[in-house]
C-alpha cells in the first residue's frame, strides 16, 4: 500500500507533465468550443397534434388552431416583404452577380426597389394596367434582373407568368394563350427569337411587347416590327418609367402574385394561381419553424442557381428577403457552381437531392484505401454522434482532419440548407449531416401548396421522413382502398388545407376540381404515413402506379428511389404495364463509376461499348437487386432484365420535367424498341 501511495505521489517525469497538461488543454479547448445542444421548440417525439376530421397540425400551433398568414405585421405580401428586407438591412446589398473570373457585385436593397419602380411605371406607360389582370411573362435564367421584373410587377398589383426555355415552343404558346400575356420580359435574343417565331407562324395573338435585358441588334427590332411586336430593351423601360414615375400601387395579401405553370409528366402546362398569402404563408410557416439562432439575419447570404420559375426557390428568396438578408446569383451555367460557391461562401443553400448525392458519392469515391474507408466511417460515427445530441458544429478535430475540403468545396460557410423536390436516402441525409456540419432540413410539398407544406424541425436528427406540418396548414390521410391504404393504419393520400394552398388553375376548372375538393382540401397523389413521432413519411405514389398482368399494383417511382442508390446507377426508368407480369428497366449509368466496374470483372472501353456488355449489365442488375431486397422490395417490384443506355435523360432532350421527374411518357416512347426487345427475352 505504500509503495503504491509513493508511486502516486512521486514527481513525474518532464515529457509526461507536458503531455498532462496538453491533453488538459486539448479537453479544455474542446469543451469552449462545443457549443450547446439545439433547443427545439416542440418534444421532438411529439410533433403534431390531431384535430378535426382526422387531420394533424404542428405542436408549434399547440395553444390555438390559427394558421399563420404572416410572420411579420408589416410584411403580409411579396411587395412588403421586400419593402421590410429594404428597412431591416439598412438599405444593406441585396441581388449579387458576378462575370467569370470575378468577384461578385451587389445591387443594394434601394437601387432594386428604384428600378422595380421605374421598370413597373414604363410599363404602365406601355398600356398595361396596375391590377392583377395585367399578366407579365418572365422568360430568364436566374439573374437580378428577374427579381427586378417580378418586383415591378408587384409594385403596381400586376401578376408575374414564368416562362420555362425548356418546356419547348408548345407550351409557351400555350401559356402565353392561356394566361393571355401581352408582355413578356426575356434575357436574351435567343429566347427573343424563340417568341419571335411563335409569332411569324401565326401564334400568340395576344404578345405585344417584348422587353430585353441584354444588349441586342436592331434587326431584331425589325424582325418584331414585321409580326406586330415590340422589341424594347429593358434599360429604355426603366428611362421611360423614370421620367413617367407612378406611384406605388401595392396589392392585398389575397390578390393574385404568381401564376405558376408546373409541366406535368402528360398533357398542357397547368397554371397554379397563388396569391401573395399564399407565398408570404409559406415562407412564414418556415421561418417560425427555424429557431432564432438559425433565422436568416442581414448577415447572410444564399446562392440561386435552382429554377426561379419554381416555388421553392421563390419561397427561399422571399425568407431572404423578409430578413434583409443578401440572394447571389450563379452565372447561369451549372458546371461553375463549384467556383460561384467558392467565390459567394453563401450561409443558406437550397439545394435538391440529385446534387446532394454527387456531393456524397464525390467523398465516398475519395477514400479508396480500407484504412480511408475506416477512418472516414470513424469520423461519421463521431460526429453524427454529436448530431444526434443536437450539436452542429464544423470545428471539431473530425473537420479540420477528414471534413474540411467538401465543406470548402460549398464555400466553407454554409450554415442552414434545406433540401426538397425530391427524396433523399436516409443513408445520404445522415452522413451530409455529419460531414457537412451544417442544419440540414427536408421540406415537402408542391407547387399546388406554394412549395413546402412539411418541414424537418431544428434538432430532429432522424431521416427518412419530410416533417412535421408547415405553420400555415394542416395536414390529413385519406384512404386509397384499391392500394390498401387506410388513414385508420396512419396511411393514407397526403391532403392539405392552409394558407398556402392556391386558388386553382387557371382557366381549367376540370382539372382544379380534380386537385381541390368541395371542402378546400388539396389532393397531392402522394402516399403518406405517420410516424410515432407524429411527422410525416412518403411511402408511396397514388398518380404513376399500374398493374401488371397477375393484378399488383406497382408505383414504380418508389423503386426507381431504390434503385438509384447502387454505385454504377446513375439514373432509372422503371416500366411495366398490365399485359406483362414482370418489370424492366432502363439504367443510365454512372459514367464516373462504371469504368471501375468494368476494371473489376476484366472488362474495358467506351461507356457506349460497355453498355453493351452482358457482364456489365448482370453485374449491375445484381446489385439493383440486392439494393431491393435491403429495402424490402417484394418479389415482383424487381426488376427482372434491364437496358443499360450511356446518354442521361436531361431536361434539354425532354426526357425529364423542369423539376427532374422523370417524363414516362416520352421514356416509353423513346425506349419502345428495347423495352419490346427485354419483353421478348423473357417470355
Amino acid at each position: 500500500m505504500d509503495s503504491l501511495v509513493a508511486l502516486l505521489f512521486s514527481p513525474l517525469p518532464l515529457p509526461a507533465i507536458i503531455s498532462l497538461f496538453a491533453l488538459a488543454a486539448a479537453a479544455l479547448l474542446y469543451l469552449n468550443t462545443r457549443p450547446g445542444a439545439l433547443n427545439s421548440k416542440v418534444d421532438l417525439n411529439s410533433q403534431t397534434m390531431g384535430i378535426k376530421d382526422g387531420a394533424r397540425k404542428t405542436a408549434l400551433l399547440e395553444d390555438n388552431n390559427n394558421l399563420v398568414s404572416y410572420y411579420h405585421d408589416d410584411a403580409t405580401t411579396i411587395y412588403e416583404v421586400f419593402q421590410r428586407g429594404l428597412r431591416v438591412s439598412g438599405n444593406g446589398p441585396c441581388l449579387g452577380y458576378r462575370k467569370p473570373g470575378m468577384p461578385y457585385q451587389w445591387l443594394h436593397y434601394k437601387q432594386v426597389s428604384d428600378r422595380a419602380e421605374h421598370l413597373g411605371s414604363g410599363l404602365l406607360q406601355k398600356g398595361l394596367k396596375p391590377n392583377s389582370d395585367s399578366f407579365i411573362g418572365i422568360f430568364a435564367q436566374n439573374r437580378p434582373e428577374w427579381i427586378i421584373g417580378e418586383l415591378a410587377c408587384y409594385t403596381y398589383s400586376m401578376v408575374a407568368v414564368p416562362l420555362y426555355d425548356t418546356l419547348g415552343p408548345d407550351a409557351l404558346v400555350f401559356i402565353i394563350d392561356q394566361a393571355e400575356i401581352s408582355t413578356v420580359l426575356c434575357d436574351n435574343q435567343s429566347k427573343v427569337e424563340t417568341l419571335l417565331q411563335t409569332r411569324e407562324a401565326g401564334q400568340t395573338p395576344a404578345l405585344k411587347t417584348i422587353v430585353v435585358m441584354d444588349p441586342f441588334g436592331s434587326e431584331l427590332v425589325e424582325r418584331g416590327i414585321r409580326c406586330g411586336v415590340d422589341v424594347v430593351s429593358m434599360m429604355d423601360v426603366e428611362a421611360l418609367g423614370k421620367s413617367n414615375l407612378e406611384k406605388p400601387i401595392p396589392p392585398k395579401p389575397d390578390d393574385l402574385s404568381i401564376v405558376c405553370f408546373t409541366s406535368g409528366t402528360t398533357g398542357n402546362p397547368k397554371g397554379a394561381m397563388l396569391t401573395h398569402e399564399n407565398v408570404v404563408s409559406d415562407a412564414a410557416g418556415v421561418i417560425k419553424s427555424f429557431d432564432a439562432a438559425i433565422t436568416p439575419n442581414t448577415e447572410d447570404v444564399s446562392i440561386s442557381f435552382l429554377p426561379l420559375a419554381h416555388m421553392f426557390e421563390r419561397v427561399v428568396q422571399t425568407v431572404m428577403y423578409a430578413n434583409g438578408a443578401r440572394v447571389g446569383f450563379f452565372q447561369g451555367d451549372i458546371r461553375l457552381l463549384p467556383d460561384d460557391m467558392k467565390t459567394l461562401k453563401p450561409t443558406i443553400f437550397p439545394v435538391v437531392p440529385r446534387l446532394l448525392n454527387r456531393v456524397y458519392d464525390k467523398v465516398q469515391s475519395g477514400a479508396q484505401s480500407p484504412f480511408k474507408k475506416w477512418l472516414l466511417n470513424l469520423a461519421v460515427e463521431r460526429k453524427f454522434a454529436e448530431v444526434k445530441a443536437g450539436i452542429i458544429r464544423n470545428n471539431s478535430v473530425w473537420d479540420k482532419l477528414i471534413f474540411n475540403k467538401v465543406q470548402e468545396s460549398l464555400g466553407g460557410r454554409v450554415r442552414v440548407m434545406v433540401t426538397g423536390a425530391a427524396p433523399i436516402s436516409p443513408a445520404v441525409l445522415n452522413f451530409l449531416r455529419a460531414s457537412l456540419g451544417c442544419q440540414i432540413f427536408e421540406a415537402y410539398g408542391q407547387t399546388e401548396c406554394t412549395a413546402g407544406c412539411t418541414f424537418t424541425m431544428p434538432g430532429d436528427a432522424t431521416s427518412g421522413h419530410v416533417g412535421a406540418p408547415l405553420p400555415c396548414n394542416v395536414v390529413r390521410l385519406v384512404d386509397v382502398e384499391d392500394m390498401n391504404y387506410f388513414a385508420s393504419n396512419g396511411e393514407g393520400e397526403v391532403c392539405i388545407k392552409g394558407r398556402n394552398v392556391f386558388k386553382g388553375y387557371l382557366k381549367d376548372p376540370k382539372r382544379t376540381a380534380e386537385a381541390l375538393d368541395e371542402d378546400g382540401w388539396l389532393h397531392t397523389g402522394d402516399i403518406g404515413k405517420w410516424l410515432p413521432s407524429g411527422v410525416l413519411k412518403i411511402i408511396d405514389r397514388k398518380k404513376n402506379i399500374f398493374k401488371l398482368a397477375q393484378g399488383e399494383y406497382i408505383a414504380p417511382e418508389k423503386i426507381e428511389n431504390v434503385y438509384v442508390r447502387s454505385g454504377p446507377v446513375a439514373q432509372v426508368f422503371v416500366h411495366g404495364d398490365s399485359l406483362q407480369s414482370c418489370l424492366i428497366a432502363i439504367v443510365v449509368p454512372d459514367p464516373e463509376v462504371l469504368p471501375g466496374l468494368a476494371k473489376n470483372i476484366g472488362c474495358q472501353g467506351s461507356i457506349e461499348e460497355l453498355c453493351k456488355n452482358e457482364e456489365i449489365k448482370k453485374a449491375i442488375l445484381s446489385d439493383m437487386t440486392k439494393l431491393g431486397k435491403e429495402a424490402g422490395l417484394k418479389s415482383f417490384e424487381q426488376v427482372k432484365d434491364l437496358y443499360l443506355h450511356p446518354e442521361q435523360f436531361t431536361i434539354e432532350n425532354g426526357l425529364l420535367t423542369p423539376t427532374l421527374k422523370a417524363k414516362r411518357a416520352e421514356l416509353t416512347a423513346l425506349f419502345q424498341p428495347q423495352i419490346t426487345t427485354l419483353y421478348a427475352k423473357l417470355q
